[in-house]
């Protein structure tokens, strides 16, 4: 495993490439183009939030993205067109854990394999830096909990989990365990 670095921020925030996607650093310019993706109530039909696909809503899921300093906007590659938005969160120094969560992707990027992608993008980088992998996943959000577990994540426990600025609601914590811990 790396030295963690001095600065958290450096490497939850360096650009990730993967075979058909890359992810960049979320910025405040990326608004609009985030929430056009967002803004389609069948995106959020699983997740805890229904109404997220609402701008005021989608506000608070944004603001806290960008004061995370570890969202992505997610991008294809060859393309370069807008996919979704994910970020690290809740950085453990002392357990060398951090969670990945608050994804999304575009209903015109679902069922092709693009969240497992990201995910083991996000994941590898991630394992430079850390001994395990958290995430949280609404308690309704059958869609991601079937996506989490066939990533190989599994489910250690339940939380009544606050997503940034929004009411605590149920979820299942899933975790992956770095196979190469130090």
């Amino acid at each position: 495993m790396a030295e963690f670095p001095d600065s958290y921020t450096n490497w939850k925030q360096a650009k990730l490439v993967a075979p058909r996607i890359q992810l960049i650093p979320l910025e405040e310019i990326d608004f609009d183009k985030i929430y056009q993706l967002a803004a389609n109530p069948l995106v959020w039909s699983q997740h805890p939030n229904k109404n997220r696909y609402l701008l005021h809503e989608f506000e608070t899921y944004f603001k806290g993205a960008i004061e995370s300093r570890g969202a992505y906007k997610i991008q294809q590659l060859d393309t370069g067109k807008w996919m979704g938005c994910t970020r690290y969160y809740d950085f453990d120094p002392i357990g060398k854990s951090i969670l990945i969560g608050y994804t999304f992707l575009g209903l015109d990027y679902w069922q092709q394999g693009y969240n497992q992608e990201l995910k083991k993008c996000m994941v590898e980088h991630a394992f430079k830096y850390v001994n395990k992998i958290l995430f949280h996943i609404g308690a309704t959000n059958f869609r991601s909990q079937k996506s989490i577990e066939a990533f190989g994540a599994v489910k250690i426990g339940e939380i009544d989990q606050a997503y940034y600025g929004e009411p605590v609601k149920p979820n299942f914590i899933y975790e992956i365990k770095n196979p190469i811990q130090r």
